[in-house]
């Protein structure tokens, strides 16, 4: 009877074969590779294919005909559509009363939950205090909160900015908690044994190490408050986008919903680049 191999043999003896069959290594197709970047004239291709492909089949659905352009207006008509509300003024200035809500109520959340969850990921006590009521609230739906709002802070810009921080505030806190909760112990061990205190620690070891992470999470939230301030200006506003389908949705105006929606797409779009951008500067040892 042939005596067993270990574990040790075994790994020996596939490098063995990985080295004389190099070739084995690699998947048959680059497109299916697990963990591995592609090359980037692939990259931009299939980005490239993300973009045209949809709006391929838009086109060729609203050219035949059998859908009524009431339910799905063309590519031309929604361009019409765009360029009426660009030349009237309104989508400049929707689309500014949105950015505003969405820039200050994210603000205040980005305020309030970064420096909360790093003090939720360092300390267990502070993390038992907050988490079972925070965990209760965020299953809370936002919108449901509006009459709530409304009562207290009136129908003005306060009540669709704390709309926004209500929807964002937990989830923010909870992403930032968690990074914390990943950092390396040896990291924190070596910085103690070194004499930094409990706020060098936080300040120049765990804030650094999480920052990365902060930043995405930020830019996964702020999606988050673009659909709050749609969800607050349809309800109770005169201006912003939301307020602008809410508008054409009442004239039965379909290419005017979807300029909006492709408006707020676009802008979105930014947003995350901006977000991608700000990793790269800030965190550029965090990139690949």
């Amino acid at each position: 009877m042939l005596p067993r191999k270990n574990h040790s043999q075994n790994a020996e003896d596939l490098k063995v074969f990985y080295s004389r069959h190099p070739q084995k290594m690699l998947p048959g197709s680059i497109f299916w590779r697990i963990a591995e970047d592609i090359p980037q004239n692939l990259a931009w291709t299939l980005m490239f294919l993300s973009i045209t492909v949809p709006f391929l089949l838009w086109w060729m659905i609203t050219s035949t005909g059998l859908v009524s352009p009431l339910f799905l207006p063309s590519p031309s008509q929604v361009l019409g559509a765009f360029q009426r509300l660009l030349a009237s003024g309104d989508l400049q200035t929707d689309t500014t009363f949105s950015l505003f809500r969405v820039s200050i109520g994210f603000l205040l959340v980005a305020v309030v939950s970064i420096p909360l969850g790093l003090l939720m990921g360092a300390f267990a006590s502070i993390r038992a205090l907050l988490e079972p009521i925070i965990g209760i609230v965020r299953y809370m739906p936002a919108p449901a909160f509006i009459p709530l709002l409304i009562l207290y802070f009136g129908v003005e810009e306060t009540s669709k900015i704390m709309l926004i921080f209500l929807g964002g505030i937990f989830f923010n806190t909870l992403m930032v908690m968690d990074a914390v909760k990943f950092v390396p112990k040896d990291l924190l061990e070596s910085a103690y044994t070194l004499g930094a205190k409990n706020r060098q620690v936080l300040l120049q070891v765990i804030f650094p190490s999480v920052l990365p992470s902060i930043i995405d999470a930020c830019r996964v939230n702020i999606a988050g408050a673009w659909n709050l301030v749609i969800v607050s200006e349809l309800i109770a506003a005169t201006e912003g986008l939301g307020r602008r389908i809410s508008v054409a949705q009442r004239f039965l105006k379909t290419e005017e919903i979807f300029a909006s929606l492709i408006v707020i797409g676009l802008i979105g779009l930014v947003i995350d680049l901006f977000f991608r951008f700000l990793l790269y500067v800030v965190c550029w040892w965090a990139t690949d």
